[in-house]
Order: structure tokens, then C-alpha cells, then sequence
């Protein structure tokens, strides 16, 4: 008998544990499928600065912001990481002149995280 009654708290206490999993489980599938996700701020702002302040695509092509210059490189093919995209927009590259003066230290990074995210897709 004590052994029948041992048994049943193992199996209750295993089955406990399972449907801690399930439940556990079912919060964080209901959480990463059914809530809104929020956008990266830091994200929209670099692409609001590539479009409108710094007037990026009327030089670049970038398929994110559908734009399609030709006077600088297509930035969909050279894929440039953050560090080079704060390089070229700070100091200006070739013709590209140098933004340190017009845009904030804040909208440089921005832009290149933007850049450097969508470019790469």
C-alpha cells in the first residue's frame, strides 16, 4: 500500500512539472505569435534621416527605402557595416561630402544603423 501511494505522488508530481511546461509554454507561444511587436525607434529615425534630412537616396540605391541614385554605390550590394557607413557620413568619402556639421552625432548613428540593418537584408 505505501508503495502504491509513493508511486501516485511520483506520477502527480511529474505530471505537475509537465503542465508547468505547457503552461509555460502556452504564455510564451501566445506572446512571441500574437502580440504587436514594437519597431525600433532607433531604426526609424536613421530611415527618416536617409530620406528626408540627409537626402541619402537621390545618391544611393537602397531597397528598404526604395530609392534608386546612382552617383554613390548601391549600398544593397556593398553592404556596408555601421562602423564604415559613420566613417563615410561623418568624414564624407569621394564626392560624398562630410554631414559631422548637419546632422546630429545622434542622427549619424541612425542613419548607419538603418543603413547597416536594411542594406544586409
Amino acid at each position: 500500500m505505501m508503495k502504491l501511494k509513493s508511486l501516485v505522488q511520483q506520477f502527480t508530481s511529474k505530471l505537475m512539472k509537465k503542465n508547468k511546461y505547457f503552461y509555460l509554454l502556452s504564455i510564451l507561444f501566445f506572446t512571441l505569435f500574437f502580440l504587436p511587436v514594437k519597431s525600433d525607434p532607433i531604426f526609424e529615425m536613421g530611415k527618416d534621416v536617409f530620406l528626408n534630412k540627409a537626402m541619402c537616396g537621390s545618391c544611393h540605391a537602397l531597397s528598404d527605402a526604395k530609392t534608386v541614385g546612382q552617383i554613390g554605390p548601391n549600398l544593397n550590394q556593398i553592404k556596408p557595416d555601421i562602423l564604415r557607413v559613420i566613417s563615410a557620413v561623418t568624414n564624407g568619402i569621394g564626392v560624398m561630402p562630410s554631414y559631422e556639421g548637419t546632422l546630429s552625432t545622434q542622427e549619424i548613428e541612425a542613419v548607419a544603423h538603418y543603413v547597416s540593418i536594411s542594406a544586409a537584408e
